[in-house]
């Protein structure tokens, strides 16, 4: 296993349940439609599917995160003493931050630099 989990940020998530669809082996829903994710490592098998349950949030809400850092046998993630510390796995082909409505992503800020250009 190479220690990958699922992150699941509940403030974020509007219950559209897809990531269940996806990844049912790890992902079900309450009554109410929030995911509730069991807690384990993503095993290596399913972990192109745990991909595919992040893309396809619509919220950006679940994530593939893993300890940062080596961690050696019998230490901690963060090291002896120090606490456990996350990294966000980037995942290909998404942006980092959804564009605004009725933008593409990485083109607005130029179209505005170039309406400010004089003439």
């Amino acid at each position: 296993m190479s220690g990958t989990r699922l992150r699941l940020n509940p403030i974020g998530c509007d219950a559209h349940g897809l990531c269940a669809g996806v990844l049912p082996e790890m992902i079900t829903l309450d009554e109410w439609g929030y995911p509730i994710l069991d807690g384990r490592e993503v095993p290596d098998h399913l972990l192109a599917h745990a991909r595919r349950a992040v893309a396809a949030c619509p919220t950006l809400a679940l994530a593939l995160v893993r300890p940062a850092g080596p961690a050696g046998p019998g230490t901690p993630p963060g090291g002896p003493g120090r606490p456990v510390t996350e990294t966000r796995i980037p995942q290909a082909g998404l942006a980092s931050q959804p564009a605004a409505v009725g933008t593409t992503a990485g083109t607005a800020p130029v179209a505005r630099l170039q309406d400010r250009r004089p003439r």
